[in-house]
Parts: structure tokens; sequence; C-alpha cells
């Protein structure tokens, strides 16, 4: 689990409204039972009676709900001008060495960008660093530039240490891996929280919501799942992704024109094939979800393969449902689900999510990506 910053600079950056802490931690208000953003405009309450969180999901777990005034739920896919700074760099010249001395000089605290990127983006800033460097120099193999090439230009010091940390995440020498896949994260943001997405040359082989308690776990079984490294980066299903999920939150959309890679058990792939047989607007029980895959007493097999599901959304398991149209259960928050259920129901449309521009890449934990 991410770290908080310590108390009294939370309680500081909350006093002064900085909106350089949006995202890097919520407060709860006890006396409103409201949570806001650090930036909120509202009125400040007595420090004892604020606490602090880490996700949105944490605060609603411990009973508030958020504020009218800042909606600390939207997303609006701008990340804090410091953060956007060291992206922006980033981009210019992926293969550059930031380092902590390089940070301090900018201004920036580098335990502070350490917290931001485990918090928003899975692992440490070295860490995203390195990964990018490696997505860059997998892109320019499969181009066919030369690996002495590739090297210099991903930013690496040697030949022999670049293909010491190829070969530890793609399992094979850069020439071997030319033939082979990987699968593409990147970041997405939507009306219902950041959605972290993957993506191979087939299609979509992933897409939760950032804050779902098991996605360290999905990643870890799509990886084994795919036998494919998991890389920051985006290609064209996830681009395509990207205008049609926009399409569906303003209600443009009833149905997805992606390739999906469904891998799992027969069982689970039997029940997830039947998700999208589900109408736009509709709901099935659990039961008849049983039934429709041809085992009408494994009603649990089927609750537990459907909130196995790797991919929110495209693949319909919100539209599954209690036999007495209560909700059930849902990885990402059962308030999400009531959210897309209404979506689609027409009983409420939810603002499109940000233009392509605004997305940013998103990977997962050091150790998932072995760099």
């Amino acid at each position: 689990m991410t770290s908080l910053p310590p108390l009294i600079e939370m309680r500081r950056a909350f006093l002064r409204g900085d909106a350089s802490y949006d995202g890097v931690f919520l407060t709860g208000v006890r006396t409103t039972g409201i949570f806001c953003r650090p930036s909120c405009t509202a009125r400040k309450p007595r420090p004892e009676n604020v606490e602090f969180f880490a996700s949105a999901r944490e605060a609603a777990f411990s009973g508030y709900r958020p504020c009218k005034r800042c909606r600390p739920l939207d997303v609006d896919g701008r990340p804090p001008a410091w953060v956007a700074r060291l992206l922006a760099k980033l981009d210019a010249d992926p293969s550059q060495r930031i380092r902590a001395a390089d940070l301090r000089a900018a201004g920036v605290d580098p335990a502070r960008v350490r917290r931001y990127f485990l918090r928003h983006y899975g692992m440490t800033f070295q860490a995203y660093c390195r990964a990018r460097r490696l997505a860059d120099a997998f892109r320019l193999i499969k181009e066919g530039t030369a690996v002495n090439q590739v090297a210099s230009q991903a930013g690496f010091d040697s030949e022999s240490g670049f293909r010491t940390a190829f070969a530890r995440v793609f399992g094979a020498s850069p020439t071997e891996a030319v033939s082979r896949d990987a699968i593409a994260l990147d970041w997405l943001p939507s009306p219902l929280g950041p959605l972290v997405v993957g993506a191979n040359s087939a299609g979509i082989c992933l897409l939760e919501f950032s804050d779902r308690r098991m996605l360290e776990t999905q990643l870890e079984t799509l990886k084994r799942r795919l036998k494919a490294p998991l890389l920051p980066g985006r290609n064209a299903w996830i681009d395509a992704l990207r205008v049609q999920l926009g399409e569906y939150f303003s209600g443009q959309r009833r149905a997805f024109e992606l390739g999906l890679v469904l891998r799992g058990t027969t069982f689970q792939e039997q029940v997830w094939a039947a998700l999208l047989e589900i109408p736009y607007g509709a709901t099935w029980s659990y039961r008849e979800l049983a039934r429709r895959v041809g085992s009408p007493g494994a009603t649990r097999a089927v609750g537990t393969a459907n909130g196995m599901n790797r991919i929110a959304i495209l693949v319909p398991c919100h539209r599954v449902v209690n036999a007495d149209g209560r909700l059930g259960g849902y990885g990402g928050g059962l308030w999400r689900k009531q959210h897309l259920l209404d979506l689609e129901r027409g009983q409420g449309t939810l603002v499109p999510a940000p233009a392509a521009t605004s997305g940013r890449s998103v990977a997962v934990e050091h150790d998932l990506l072995g760099t």
C-alpha cells in the first residue's frame, strides 16, 4: 500500500488549498461526512475534524461521500504542474537520466515524486524511467534497428547492460524478442476515475479501475497467461479504446468495436463470453448467467468467474445482479456499478472522458516489470 506524506505536510497543504497535492491524498471532514481534494475552496474545518486518505475508495469505505464543490471523483486527465513538467521532459527525451539531484535542483522533493508515481503509476519514478527506456528499445528493435544502436539511443550505458536488462524483462535476447509480443500499459481518464488499460497486438487484454484492490494480482495473472512482459506505452487498440470510451460515457456508443483478448480457465472464458451477450441497458442474474453457460447449479462459481473478469465495461460484468435486483458485487465498487447501469438505462449521462492528448502512460510495480 502506498504511504501518505507526513501528517504535518498534509495539514499544511490542505490549509493552503495547495492544488499540487491533488491526487496525492484526500481529506475527510468528520463533522460533515464529506471528503475533498486538498485544493477544495470550501471553508476549512478545524484540524482535529480532518482525517486523510490515500484514495477515494478508502474514504468511501470509511463512510464519507464526495464533495459537490471540488468533485474529488472527477478526473480531468491533467496531473499537477510539477508532474506534467517531469512527464514532458521524459516525452522529449525518454533516454535521459533524471536523478534525485536533478529533481532537487528543479525544486522538487524526490520523496514526493516517489510517492506520487507509486500512487498514480504503480511504480517509483526511477522504475518508470527505466521501463520507458525498455519500451522504446523494444519498439526500435521491432522496427529493425541494430541492437548496438538501440542500446545507446535508449539511454543505456553499455550494450551488455542493455542486453541484461532486456533479457530480464522479455525472457529473451533482443534478437529473439523480435518475433514476440508485449503488453502495452497506459492510463486512461474517465468520469468514474482513472483506468489502467493493457493491450497487445491482438487487442485489449486489460481494463481495470486503478484503485481496484485486485489489480496487482490481475496484472501478474495477465503476464503469466499471455506469456508477455508489461511495458508502459500505447498501441492502436489503446488509441481506439480511448475514443470509444469517450463516446460510451457521453451516451453516444452502445457497443464497442475492439479486439478482446480473453485468457483464463475454460470455465472463466465461457462466463466472459456469455457476459458479452448481455444487451446494453439490460441485466441478468447470476442464476441466469449460470444457466446460459450450461451450469445452472454453479451460481457461486459463475459469480467468482465474473469477479475475475480483467476487462471492465467492455466485458460487461456490471450487468450481472442478484436475483432480487440488488447490485451484488463489483470489483470497481458498487457506486461505479450503479453509475454504469444508470448510464445504460438512460437515467444519467456522464461527461465524456478527456481528449486523447491528455492521457499519460501507466505501468506496474517495479518487481512486476522485472526492471
